[in-house]
C-alpha cells in the first residue's frame, strides 16, 4: 500500500530532509528507523527539501509499504527507533498514485523572530533575535502587498534553478504578522516556494518593521524582478514548515467493491 507520513522534527541538527553524503538528514534519521521496524529501506518521497536548520511541525511523505504491522501500530514502532527531535504523528493509507510533492496544493510556512535585546536560551535555535525596534503593524501593510499573484524573483536566491528557467510566478493566499510579547510571527501560504523565499520575505517585511521600507515598496520590488531589492535572508533556524494542504480527493481511497 501506499503510506502517507506526517512527521515533525526539530532542524537544527540535520542538514534539512533530502538525503545527502555529507550531513545527518532528516530523511536519513527516518530511513534507518524504518529499517530497523522493517528490514527494508523504502523509497521516499517527500513535500519539501527544506533547508539545513529548517524546523517541520507537519512533514508530509509517503512510500510504499507491503510489511505486516498495521499502520496504526507502525506510529509508536518508528518512534521507538527515531531520534527525540524527529517524530512520526500519524500514518494513512493513500491512493497509489500519490505523491506528497505534487499532490500538494498549498504549503504554510512561518518565520519567527524574537524583537529583543537579549537571546532566549529555550528560543534560541527556533528564532533569529533582532534588536532593534519592530513596528508589527508596518510589518503587515508591507505583508499586504504580496498577497496575490507575483511574479517574485526579487524574492528568489540568485542562481536557483526556477530562477534560471523564469518560473518565478506563485501566488500568495495569506500573509500575516503577528506579534505576542517579544515574538513576531510571519505566516506566508502559497501554492508554491522558490529558494528562500520566505527567508527573503522575513527580512523584507523586517526592513518594512525597521521603517525602512514602506507598502510601496514592496511593489516596486516585486516589479523590479531584482533580487538586491529586497531585504536580507534571515537565517534557517526561525523558518517551519507549518502545514502541509492536499485537497479531498488526492487523499480519497477508491471504494473496497471497485
Amino acid at each position: 500500500m501506499n503510506l502517507l507520513f506526517r512527521l515533525t522534527y526539530k532542524g537544527t541538527r540535520y542538514g534539512g530532509f533530502q538525503v545527502q553524503p555529507n550531513a545527518p538528514t532528516v530523511c536519513a534519521a527516518f530511513q534507518d528507523a524504518l529499517q530497523a521496524v522493517i528490514g527494508a529501506r523504502p523509497d521516499v518521497k517527500g513535500c519539501s527539501r527544506t533547508d539545513a536548520g529548517v524546523h517541520a511541525l507537519d512533514f508530509a511523505l509517503n512510500l510504499r509499504y507491503d510489511g505486516p504491522i498495521p499502520p496504526r501500530r507502525l506510529v509508536l514502532a518508528v518512534n521507538a527507533h527515531l531520534p527525540p527531535d524527529i517524530r512520526v504523528k500519524s500514518i494513512r493509507p493513500v491512493p497509489d498514485d500519490f505523491h506528497a510533492r505534487y499532490a500538494a496544493h498549498a504549503k504554510t510556512y512561518c518565520y519567527r523572530i524574537r524583537n529583543s535585546g537579549i537571546d532566549d536560551p529555550f528560543d534560541l535555535d527556533t528564532c533569529w533575535r533582532i534588536a532593534g525596534p519592530l513596528d508589527a503593524d508596518a510589518m503587515q501593510a508591507a505583508a499586504d502587498r504580496l498577497v496575490g499573484r507575483h511574479d517574485f524573483l526579487a524574492f528568489c536566491a540568485a542562481g536557483s534553478g526556477p530562477a534560471a528557467h523564469g518560473d518565478t510566478v506563485r501566488t500568495i493566499t495569506r500573509c500575516e504578522v503577528r506579534r505576542q510579547g517579544e515574538v513576531i510571527t510571519i505566516t506566508v501560504t502559497a501554492d508554491g516556494y522558490l529558494y528562500n523565499m520566505v527567508r527573503i520575505l522575513a527580512g523584507t517585511l523586517a526592513e518594512a518593521g525597521r521603517g525602512k521600507l514602506g507598502p510601496d515598496d514592496i511593489d516596486e520590488i516585486l516589479n523590479s524582478r531584482d533580487r538586491r531589492r529586497a531585504g536580507p535572508t534571515l537565517p534557517a533556524k526561525g523558518l517551519f514548515l507549518v502545514r502541509v494542504d492536499y485537497p479531498d480527493q488526492a487523499l480519497a481511497m477508491p471504494d473496497a467493491g471497485q
